[in-house]
């Protein structure tokens, strides 16, 4: 037991071997990760440079791109070079403590961001004449840093409590590090860290949900009573929105189902995509769906593009 409390490393056992095709499904991944790179960058850049963006929607839009890369940045790279190896990867138990942090950030991060653009389109809809002057620049930017902060502190406190916990093994059947799993590894008491995960998962899934039901609630009660013009709208911009959390829900609901009950009959390689789904669709598809949908965004790319081929080249 005593040479079991040493652990410095941690063994990724969810690489399965598939021949000569892992070349093939590098190629792919590689190729979605560029993807997601580009498209949210293009759509912060977008946002950033084009004053008639400079509105609350758009801004939370920012936060939701950089936190997408942010949360694709901290998975890929590694994942990437891992499946060109040979044997399962092992990693350092700190940098494994590294990507759970960035991992359960981004989750925490993207579902708050969420709650927050349901809140600002129940008062642009709700109430259009003050949305001004309740969405202020001062909250966007208390609401944005709120969204940033909480969910860093919070797992800050969780992670904190993991890592003093003795592990009495090293292997953990996933392609990537996740909490829930390296702390059943442990051979300590894990009662503090169960009631800091219950406080976690609360916050960082009921209270925002909370505030997501609330102002859906309320933008149906309104659209109810309102005329179509203003149901279109409100369609128009909540639509996004919806399919966003709803793409996201469905990816987390994935991870944390595989992460609980580790013993659901499922083909390998099934296991390996749910559990990646997260970190690939709702980064690649929200950016593209937001530039389609909304009609400012692709005006605003159109224009980009048109000043980087046309208008540069000529002034050189």
């Amino acid at each position: 037991m005593g040479n079991l409390t040493h652990i410095t490393t941690i063994i990724l056992s969810g690489y399965i071997e598939i021949g000569n095709i892992k070349y093939f499904c590098f190629t792919i991944l590689t190729l979605l990760f560029v993807a997601v790179l580009v498209a949210n960058q293009l759509l912060i850049v977008v946002i950033c440079r084009e004053s008639s963006l400079h509105e609350p929607m758009y801004v939370f839009l920012c936060s939701l791109s950089v936190n997408e890369l942010y949360g694709s940045i901290a998975v890929f790279p590694l994942l990437l070079s891992n499946m060109l190896l040979s044997k399962p990867p092992e990693i350092a138990l700190t940098l494994c403590y590294v990507q759970i942090f960035a991992l359960y950030t981004y989750g925490s991060v993207e579902f708050s961001n969420l709650a927050v653009m349901s809140y600002d389109r129940y008062v642009a809809i709700c109430y259009p004449l003050e949305y001004h002057r309740i969405m202020s620049p001062t909250r966007i930017v208390t609401l944005i840093a709120l969204v940033w902060s909480i969910s860093m502190i919070k797992f800050s406190i969780n992670l904190f409590l993991n890592a003093q916990l003795q592990l009495c093994g090293n292997v953990l059947d996933k392609v990537y590090c996740d909490n829930y799993m390296l702390a059943k590894l442990s051979c300590s008491e894990t009662t503090a860290n169960s009631i800091a995960g219950i406080i976690g998962i609360t916050l960082t899934i009921f209270a925002p949900l909370g505030i997501i039901l609330f102002s859906y609630t309320k933008i149906l009660r309104v659209c109810s009573k309102s005329t179509r013009e203003t149901i279109q709208k409100a369609v128009s911009t909540c639509v996004p929105h919806f399919v966003s959390l709803l793409n996201f829900s469905i990816g987390c609901s994935f991870e944390i189902i595989q992460s609980r009950f580790d013993k659901l009959p499922m083909p390998p390689v099934l296991r390996v995509i749910l559990s990646i789904y997260f970190l690939i669709c709702p980064p690649l598809v929200n950016p593209i769906m937001y530039g389609i949908r909304l009609s400012k965004i692709k005006r605003a790319i159109k224009k980009c593009i048109y000043r980087s081929v046309w208008i540069k080249p000529l002034s050189k």
